[in-house]
């Protein structure tokens, strides 16, 4: 199993970056997706997350009304559209995909990283003021 993130970069404060993540070795519609961030000497932050089907979501609070996470299981793609851009959310940013097997539900998990299985390799994000 392999994810790949991408579309991070250098931004400056309020401007807007679309992130996306490439599965491959897994069935992409059997699991719940999430991104989560994470910055030097901090535990991996849980951002948001997507159920199975798209019908229910996570937001973590520090980016509530910012971001956006999409699926297309057609596609195999997930995405995590961040808006209004500020110098706190200068981070890695990482995919992560769980079963619901895992923790008994179709829902999305409690945020926390060791919830999910699988992780990609992370792209980095640099919001300057």
């Amino acid at each position: 199993v392999q994810l790949e993130e991408s579309g991070g970069g250098s931004v400056q404060a309020g401007g807007s970056l679309r992130l996306s993540c490439r599965t491959s070795g897994l069935i992409f519609e059997d699991y719940v997706l999430g991104w989560f961030r994470q910055t030097p000497g901090k535990e991996r932050e849980g951002v948001a997350c997507i159920s199975q089907f798209g019908d229910t979501f996570y937001y973590g609070d520090s980016v509530q009304g910012r971001l956006r996470i999409i699926r297309t299981n057609r596609e195999d793609s997930l995405y995590l559209q961040i808006d209004d851009l500020k110098p706190e959310d200068t981070a890695m940013y990482y995919c992560a995909a769980v079963s619901p097997g895992i923790y008994g539900g179709g829902w999305c998990p409690s945020p926390r990283a060791s919830t999910y299985t699988y992780w990609g390799q992370g792209t980095q994000v640099t919001v300057s003021s």
